[in-house]
C-alpha cells in the first residue's frame, strides 16, 4: 500500500516552528516510503481564518521545500459533504440538537464535575428534551449544536476499537473520556473531529502525522471510524516543540514565526537544525 502522508493546518495565523517540525516529518516520512504527501487547509471557522495566513503558509511551506500535490483541498469548500455525514448519523438517532451555552454547562456540572480533554464533560442536558421543545427551540432561532449521543454510539459498534501508534502501540479506543462530543454547530456544518475523519479517509491519508496534543482526540475519530464505515490510518503523534522559556509554540502564544524567521536570515536547513531534523535529501 502506498504510504499516504497530509499536513493540515488551519489559516488562523502564521506558521510558527512547531508547525514546520510536523510538516516536514510529515513529507519526510512520505518521502522516506516513497509515498504521497498532501496539503489540506482546515478552515472551516470562518471568524477566525483569514485568507491573509492561508497566503503566507502556502509562502512559508514553499520555502521551506515542502512539495505537495494538488489540487489543495479547502474545507470551506465541501460543507456540503460534512451535512451528508451529519444527515446519515442524524437518521440512525445519533445526534442531538444542544443548546447550553458554556456557562449553562458549567453551572449544571458544578465546580467538581467530571472533566475530560477539553474540560468539562457535557451533563447531558439537552440529550432527553422532548422533540416538540427541541423543534419550537429550533425554528425560535436559538443557536445549537449537534451532539454526538456516545451511548447510542457506543450501542452500534461490535468490535474493538483499536487504532495503533507507530510510536505508542496498539491502543484500545476511549471515546467515553469526552462525552457527546460536538460534531457540528447551527452555522459551521462540521467540527474539527467530523471533518478530519471525514477528509483522511476520502483523501486516502493512510498515516497520520500530527502532534502529542492530539493524541486523546483519535479516540473519538476511531469512533467514527467506526460509525461511519472508514478506514482506520497509522498515526504518528509527535513530541511538541517549546521555546527557550518551555512553553509550547502556539498561534495564541505569539511565538516566532517562520515568516520573522526567514526575514531574520534563516534558511530552511537551520530551521530544520533547529527542530532537530537532518538536511534535506531529495
Amino acid at each position: 500500500m502506498t504510504t499516504v502522508t497530509r499536513f493540515a493546518p488551519s489559516p488562523t495565523g502564521l506558521l510558527h516552528l512547531g508547525h514546520a517540525y510536523s510538516a516536514l516529518l510529515a513529507q519526510d516520512e512520505a518521502r522516506r516510503t516513497g509515498g504521497r504527501f498532501l496539503l489540506r487547509i482546515e478552515d472551516i471557522d470562518p471568524t477566525r481564518c483569514r485568507p491573509e495566513f492561508e497566503t503566507a503558509l502556502y509562502e512559508d511551506l514553499a520555502w521551506l521545500g515542502l512539495n505537495w500535490e494538488t489540487p489543495v483541498r479547502r474545507q470551506s469548500e465541501h460543507l456540503a459533504f460534512y451535512r451528508e455525514a451529519l444527515s446519515g448519523l442524524a437518521a440512525r438517532g445519533l445526534l442531538y440538537p444542544c443548546f447550553c451555552t458554556r456557562r449553562d454547562i458549567e453551572a449544571a456540572a458544578g465546580p467538581d464535575g467530571p472533566r475530560g480533554p477539553d474540560g468539562l464533560l457535557y451533563p447531558g442536558t439537552c440529550r432527553s428534551e422532548s422533540q416538540a421543545r427541541t423543534q419550537a427551540r429550533i425554528a425560535a432561532g436559538e443557536p445549537f449544536a449537534l451532539r454526538l449521543d456516545l451511548r447510542r454510539a457506543l450501542a452500534c459498534v461490535d468490535t474493538p476499537l483499536l487504532w495503533t501508534d507507530l510510536d505508542a502501540g496498539e491502543q484500545q479506543a476511549r471515546p467515553e473520556q469526552f462525552g457527546d462530543v460536538i460534531l457540528a454547530r447551527k452555522e459551521t456544518p462540521t467540527s474539527y473531529h467530523l471533518s478530519v475523519t471525514l477528509d483522511d479517509a476520502l483523501q486516502g491519508v493512510t498515516r497520520v502525522v500530527r502532534g502529542q496534543d492530539l493524541f486523546e482526540a483519535t479516540h473519538v475519530h476511531r469512533l467514527l471510524q467506526a460509525l461511519l464505515g472508514l478506514p482506520t490510518p497509522l498515526y504518528r503523534h509527535h513530541r511538541l516543540l517549546a521555546g527557550p522559556d518551555g512553553r509550547r509554540y502556539a498561534k495564541s502564544a505569539g511565538s516566532l514565526s517562520l515568516r520573522a524567521l526567514r526575514e531574520a536570515g534563516e534558511t530552511p536547513d537551520s530551521i530544520r537544525a533547529r527542530i532537530g531534523l537532518p538536511p534535506e535529501r531529495v
